[in-house]
């Protein structure tokens, strides 16, 4: 596509640009290792079979969509030039609103299933399948997509001169015209804002209010599954409190100040601006803190990647984990004549109780596929 025509004095950005670079590639070394890691379990070893699973699968790839580009983005801040041209600049620009709003959409779903299978278990069960899950998360990429293509028209690249230099720069992620953000921008801040925030922070807020009073309304103590729900939720929240609410508060301030509907100083602008930049760079930081909560509330997830950290492998034939360590012929032999004599002398009479096995016959369980 082409170039914006906006062209006008280059204003100097170099002070931003530094201060987002070493953010945004600590967001890029992390979100990129912890999320391939994720899909990595999720496929190779958990198999998507729960419904939580197949949520969580797909905020990974939400997350990895936005990691992918941000080289692009980490080149700009590093030489104040975009040299890639308007097509890369508008998917790079809407990678950030696809990730931003479908993290935002997918945790409402893990909040909705949760508080389906915890304050309405049987009424509302046939939500709770698969196939429904999927249908879902189809929903949302459909959504989130759709929501994109505005976003990548209007973000197209645009271009200034240099003071007293015959030099064009070429410039994304800023920039817009007062015409751009009245006509374009502010319509399309003011719908996202309602779909892609409120409406996912609302239904996560009454959610989690909902779980908290059936779980304390019970007077018997707390179960596994319960507590990893209320880890789940805390998780939640706190990525929805550090990431999400300051950049869509900001971006909503601005753009009503962008638009013309509040009318404020221009260093007050300047100072707007400034806070958009910064919060926009902490809710970059959802794609690396959305694996918390795969580890911390998916017992399956935990469990895989703990054997895995200690050096195991995966069996495809018995469905688990093995270590990799081969251990020396003396001590196979020492195990096998256990077994051996074990079979022999410990008959089990049909009136006697049976004695446990030595621990050394078994050597992992498969691996859980709790649902949280």
């Amino acid at each position: 596509m082409s170039d914006s025509n906006t062209s006008q004095t280059c204003k100097d950005y170099t002070f931003n640009h530094h201060l987002l670079l070493p953010g945004y590639i600590l967001i890029f070394i992390t979100g990129l290792i912890l999320n391939v890691v994720a899909l990595w379990i999720f496929i190779r070893y958990l198999r998507l079979k729960s419904v939580v699973m197949i949520y969580m699968f797909n905020l990974a790839i939400s997350d990895l969509t936005f990691t992918l580009p941000l080289p692009l983005r980490l080149y700009y801040y590093s030489n104040h030039h975009w040299p890639f041209g308007s097509t890369l600049c508008q998917v790079s620009g809407s990678v950030f609103q696809i990730n931003m709003y479908g993290s935002c959409l997918f945790l409402m779903c893990i909040n909705l299933d949760r508080y389906i299978a915890i304050v309405h278990p049987l009424r509302w069960r046939h939500l709770r399948r698969p196939k429904v899950a999927k249908l879902l998360c189809l929903m949302v990429w459909v959504v989130i997509f759709l929501g994109s293509i505005p976003t990548a028209i209007v973000h197209k690249r645009n271009h200034c001169k240099v003071q007293n230099q015959n030099q064009t720069i070429y410039l994304c992620f800023e920039s817009f015209s007062d015409n751009i953000w009245q006509n374009n921008l502010f319509p399309l801040v003011i719908l996202a804002e309602i779909l892609g925030f409120l409406l996912p922070l609302s239904c996560v807020t009454y959610c989690s209010i909902r779980i908290f009073q059936e779980l304390c309304q019970s007077s018997q103590p707390k179960t596994l599954r319960q507590r990893k729900t209320v880890r789940l939720l805390l998780v939640n929240l706190v990525i929805f409190i550090i990431c999400f609410v300051p950049y869509n508060t900001s971006l909503a301030v601005y753009g009503m100040i962008k638009a013309r509907v509040i009318e404020v100083e221009k260093e007050t602008q300047a100072s707007v601006r400034q806070v958009l930049i910064l919060t926009m760079m902490m809710a970059s930081m959802n794609c690396t803190l959305d694996p918390l909560i795969y580890y911390f509330s998916t017992e399956g997830f935990r469990n895989t990647f703990k054997k895995l950290r200690r050096g195991q492998a995966w069996d495809s034939e018995m469905g688990t984990l093995k270590h990799q360590v081969v251990e020396n012929k003396s001590i196979r032999d020492q195990t096998v004549s256990k077994v051996k004599l074990f079979q022999s002398e410990n008959f089990v009479h049909p009136n006697e109780s049976s004695p446990s096995l030595p621990t050394a016959v078994f050597l992992n369980g498969p691996i859980e596929d709790s649902e949280v």
